[in-house]
């Protein structure tokens, strides 16, 4: 029987919850809190209950379906990490604690520095961004102010790769920088040709280059130590793009290739459960050159005495000083871009990056990525010879882009597959991204999926595939098995309707 709307239901009196009688001084909300208005349902307890029980399960979540999210990496999350976020001593810990009574958190913040530092390659790093693109903006205006206390102000243009993700040149327009673009060659690379044109042009303006790797057609570009050495031969500074680094974790690591800064996603790579927007985290790793301009604070050691690998930059003045809190402190990096966001970033997705890896292991998080390929390999070989993948000759990484044209079928489109794959119990993949590739479908299946699912993925594919053909209408009038059928999602983005507001009573 299917769910009644709760307010169809709701009568005049009734109560969900009982709330004790008050305890402390009454005090009137200030004017304009509350709205005598609000059409709230007035529902039983147990009516509410299977309100919020029902919406949850018309969800598509990770624990419930293939979710092969191209770009976003919604890999399944291991349910420890969870545990660990939850133990009591995280949970209740306030950010304006003292030193003292938070020597726990913040051991684990520094090991968490470290770590990320050794798996990247790079000399310091900073936790404190709140997401992907936050740790991109963070990075930025690190580059910039680098370059400024060098006297090179007239720097004011960033490249940014055709293959980039979206964000990159959303993040150089809101650093007060121009972006200017770098064309592919025919393998999916950048052009190194098109790329020393643009350094020529803009050399003594160049800030430097943001660069997604492996990029968006889910490929390895095979010229990035020229392409690395190039910019920086022009005075400028690379910037990595750590949202696909869930493809080369313990196989290469960006700061010895060259790059200057990165940000990791670790609500992707390190596993975070992330649909619907969120929680993230965008920690920033930089070489060492630039460690003393990351956001503080950062968490260092008290007391230590020399330098220790891998904490360059976040020790420099504090070794010498003794904390009165404990063996850990904040400190604030003596040429810091300042803060990023209020205290020290997303905590509970710290400490699910942290158990995840030490879970792992190297040779562990090493195995990630060799799955995650192998798994993406896999489902190319069987989708090839159906599906147009552009650079299907080559190995992908961890995602690849193929597209919905289909032989035989001229009126089908993108959309339409992606629909009708909702029928079989599956998140579409990335739809119409990257913008390089027509009719694009982004399909990233991620390590922690077994043989059986993407066989279950690529048969629904392929029978989609022959369906276009012989029964197009099936997949224009798809989805038939959702909760709701296909939605004008233009009307939708233009005609906002964001409350239900009905009597009741």
């Amino acid at each position: 029987m299917p769910e009644p709307f709760i307010y169809d239901i709701c009568q005049a009196g009734r109560r969900a919850v009982s709330l004790p009688a008050c305890d402390v001084p009454e005090a009137p909300l200030p004017e304009g809190c509350v709205r005598e208005t609000l059409p709230l349902p007035e529902v039983a307890e147990i009516d509410l209950v299977r309100h919020y029980t029902h919406l949850s399960q018309l969800n598509h979540g990770i624990d419930t379906g293939f979710y092969p999210l191209g770009s976003c990496t919604m890999k399944y999350n291991p349910k420890v990490n969870e545990v660990a976020a939850r133990l009591i001593g995280f949970t209740t810990l306030h950010p304006l604690q003292p030193e003292a009574s938070a020597q726990g958190a913040m051991a684990l913040i520094y090991d968490l520095q470290a770590l990320l530092a050794e798996i990247a390659g790079f000399a310091a790093v900073t936790l404190q961004p709140a997401a992907g693109a936050h740790g991109e903006l963070t990075g930025v205006l690190i580059m910039r102010k680098y370059l400024y206390d060098r006297g090179e102000t007239q720097r004011d243009v960033i490249l940014v790769p055709d293959s980039a993700h979206g964000t990159n040149p959303a993040t150089t327009s809101m650093s007060g920088l121009k972006v200017i673009e770098v064309p592919s060659d025919g393998r999916g690379n950048v052009d190194l040709e098109k790329l020393k044109a643009l350094i020529a042009q803009h050399g003594p303006k160049l800030v430097g280059l943001m660069m997604t790797n492996p990029n968006t057609l889910g490929l390895f570009d095979e010229h990035v130590v020229e392409v690395i050495r190039l910019v920086h031969e022009a005075g400028g500074l690379v910037y990595g793009d750590g949202a696909n680094f869930n493809a080369i974790l313990g196989i290469a690591k960006p700061g010895a290739l060259g790059f200057d800064v990165m940000h990791y996603n670790l609500h992707k790579t390190f596993s975070t459960p992330h649909g619907g927007g969120g929680p993230g985290s965008g920690a920033v790793g930089v070489a060492e050159h630039l460690a003393d301009y990351l956001p503080g604070p950062i968490v260092v050691r008290s007391g230590d005495g020399g330098e220790e690998t891998g904490d360059r930059g976040q020790e420099s003045e504090a070794r010498s000083q003794e904390s009165e809190g404990g063996a850990f402190r904040w400190y604030m990096p003596p040429h810091s871009i300042g803060r990023v966001k209020a205290f020290y970033g997303n905590f509970g997705v710290l400490v699910r990056a942290y158990t995840y890896i030490l879970m792992h292991g190297a040779e562990g998080l090493r195995q990630v990525s060799e799955n995650a390929v192998l798994n993406a390999n896999y489902l190319q070989a069987r989708l090839r010879c159906t599906y147009p993948i552009p650079h299907g000759d080559r190995t992908c990484m961890h995602e690849f882009v193929a597209q919905g044209k289909l032989e035989g079928a001229p009126g089908i489109i993108t959309m339409d597959i992606a629909k009708r794959l909702m029928d079989f119990g599956m998140h579409p993949p990335t739809v119409y991204f990257p913008l390089i590739v027509s009719e694009a479908l982004m399909i990233e299946p991620t390590e922690t999926e077994s043989k059986e699912t993407l066989d279950a993925f690529a048969d629904a594919m392929l029978q989609i595939a022959e369906e276009a053909r012989s029964q197009p209408e099936l997949l224009k009038s798809a989805p038939h098995h959702a909760p709701v059928k296909r939605l004008d999602e233009v009307k939708a983005a233009k005609d906002l309707v964001l409350c239900y507001a009905p009597g009741c009573g």
